[in-house]
């Protein structure tokens, strides 16, 4: 009913109609992005104007795993003292779905590795963490660093292909000139680390999340040369979005992030 009255006030068609769905006219189409922008409009008033407490809506937010398992609460925490009547709807996933699901609509807001460099992404610094390559100490490796050919002598696991883990890895043995091939796949760093725990390999893992794992002695770093590098994280939003919440929650998450920010690029 609303948007048969906006068709009669502006004297226009704005939806091709039939018994099956609703189809844009070309005039629907026109208006499409200038109603985008008026939703959006809006929603940064009410960000700018109203008191946080009375700031409301639904947050769409895509998490990796390594986030989940160390700020995250703190971050969700702040969120519902700051603006109480946000409510959040959080997935967790690998970072590349996750910057899919952003870029189609179904997210806000996407936590995790890297720095998506699609210029209909804005991207702000949650800082970086150091990840190592660790295995049981059942394994025997070289207290000595090892190069990247020599550690290809031992089974590898590793997050899917299409993982900001993966790709981390495959850069490193790129950036000596080597292919790796002989690998295994899974979806969660904890089924990595409970293989690598278990002997059936060696896996790249953050160090403050495995501590217990390092002082009980199921797992030892394995020293490399050259290291990994650190591994960058950003709050990630649509820059032509129609959500000013993401932009708020962004804005927070660089704040309650303990990310090492001291050497972010």
């Amino acid at each position: 009913m609303r948007i048969q009255e906006l068709e009669r006030v502006l004297g226009v068609t704005l939806f091709e109609r039939n018994q099956r769905n609703l189809r844009l006219t070309a005039k629907g189409r026109a208006l499409l992005p200038l109603a985008e922008q008026f939703i959006q409009l809006e929603a940064e008033i009410r960000s700018v104007i109203a008191a946080p407490e009375n700031i409301s809506g639904a947050l769409r937010i895509g998490v990796a795993e390594v986030i989940s398992v160390t700020w995250l609460p703190r971050f969700i925490k702040a969120m519902r003292e700051t603006y109480p009547k946000i409510s959040i709807e959080m997935d967790e996933g690998l970072t590349h779905t996750l910057i899919d699901q952003l870029r189609g609509g179904s997210l806000d807001l996407v936590l995790a590795p890297g720095y998506p460099t699609e210029s209909l992404f804005r991207s702000r610094d949650l800082g970086v963490l150091d990840f190592y390559w660790m295995a049981s100490p059942s394994l025997a490796l070289p207290n000595d660093p090892i190069s990247p050919r020599d550690i290809l002598a031992w089974p590898i696991i590793t997050l899917s292909q299409q993982s900001y883990h993966h790709r981390s890895i495959d850069e490193w043995f790129q950036s000596k000139g080597i292919a790796f091939k002989r690998f295994d796949t899974f979806k969660s760093l904890n089924v990595a680390a409970s293989l690598a725990v278990a002997g059936m390999g060696i896996t790249l893992l953050p160090k403050r999340c495995y501590s217990k794992e390092l002082e009980d002695g199921t797992l030892r770093i394995v020293a490399t040369q050259p290291p990994m590098p650190r591994v960058s994280f950003s709050a990630t939003t649509l820059i032509d979005g129609t959500q000013p919440l993401a932009e708020i929650a962004a804005q927070l998450a660089a704040e309650v992030s303990d990310f090492d920010k001291e050497e972010a690029t």
